[in-house]
């Protein structure tokens, strides 16, 4: 039994015809009249009672139509719901990403999202490293902010922000007045290294070949937390330019490049490939390239197969 049957079916009663019916279907007589015969087979009983020329339903045919018609009206609701929501999304989107991207990117890209796509609520997976990756391709987030590079040949990345990993600490420290700093000047001076991450990497690369010599006073895993210690005097830390702008611009901390070569990082949308986007997700995709785009004009934010 299929929704075609149904219709013809209906066709039937409504003209009491199956010639009729045949020519509002597009079909033969005989074409019509073998899926009555087919609908007839699958419920072992005869549906319309032929008198001359003239058919009327069975006992069986009237409650087989009052079935039918509720089976194709809940299919036009069906269609109807899934249009409306191609004109006017709903549902939810989730966002897997740390701490970090969640202050300093989302608020700005849900600003524009959510004035594009009012109903459609929008569901924060606060996730780390590795979990956003397993987040999107396990399909418990739609879509996810992560360091680049990304390995995983399940999903599309979107090239989306880049900054530098800076050194911080206070202002009056004795070494905020320098330009840039080598791992060798950090020796000697309490260390709030961030607990873990690909930032944490490249700081481990960075400090290697003074690894031994080393004061780490606290590991975090807190943005916030960091910029409070520092703040509080506790040592001096590294963290993306970005997440500590606003305190470099109010005087209340200090920003000093790593040398010989600064340490950029990049953030990239993550989504699997062979998930199909909705209205709302093509939509979100657009609302962080544009501003992509206004924070990044040289960058090219193309999906890529994977980056090495």
């Amino acid at each position: 039994m299929d929704l075609d049957q149904l219709h013809t079916f209906l066709e039937i009663v409504r003209l009491k015809s199956f010639s009729k019916a045949a020519q509002t279907c597009y079909r033969t007589q005989p074409a019509i009249s073998a899926q009555i015969r087919q609908l007839e087979q699958e419920l072992s009983t005869a549906l319309f009672e032929r008198l001359g020329t003239r058919i009327q339903l069975t006992p069986a045919g009237k409650i087989f139509c009052e079935y039918a018609e509720q089976i194709l009206h809940l299919r036009r609701r069906a269609q109807d719901s899934i249009n409306e929501l191609e004109r006017v999304p709903k549902g939810e989107l989730v966002i897997a990403a740390n701490e970090a991207t969640c202050i300093y990117v989302l608020p700005q890209v849900f600003s524009v999202f959510k004035k594009r796509f009012p109903n459609v609520e929008l569901v924060v997976d606060r996730s780390y490293g590795a979990h956003v990756i397993d987040a999107i391709v396990d399909n418990l987030a739609d879509f996810g902010f992560t360091q680049l590079p990304v390995q995983e040949k399940k999903l599309a990345v979107l090239p989306v922000h880049t900054d530098e990993i800076k050194l911080i600490l206070p202002v009056s420290h004795p070494l905020a007045a320098h330009q840039s700093l080598r791992c060798e000047d950090l020796t000697g001076h309490p260390l709030l290294l961030p607990k873990a991450g690909t930032t944490r990497i490249k700081v481990n690369q960075w400090l290697e070949p003074v690894e031994d010599r080393l004061q780490i006073s606290m590991e975090l895993d807190s943005t916030e937390m960091i910029k409070r210690f520092v703040l509080a005097g506790l040592g001096i830390s590294f963290l993306a330019a970005s997440h500590f702008a606003e305190e470099v611009a109010g005087g209340e901390l200090a920003a000093v490049s790593l040398a010989p070569d600064p340490i950029i990082r990049r953030l990239g949308l993550v989504y699997r490939k062979d998930k199909g986007l909705s209205k709302a997700g093509v939509g979100f995709i657009q609302a962080v390239t544009e501003l992509t785009a206004a924070q990044h004009p040289s960058m090219e934010p193309t999906p890529q197969e994977s980056l090495a």
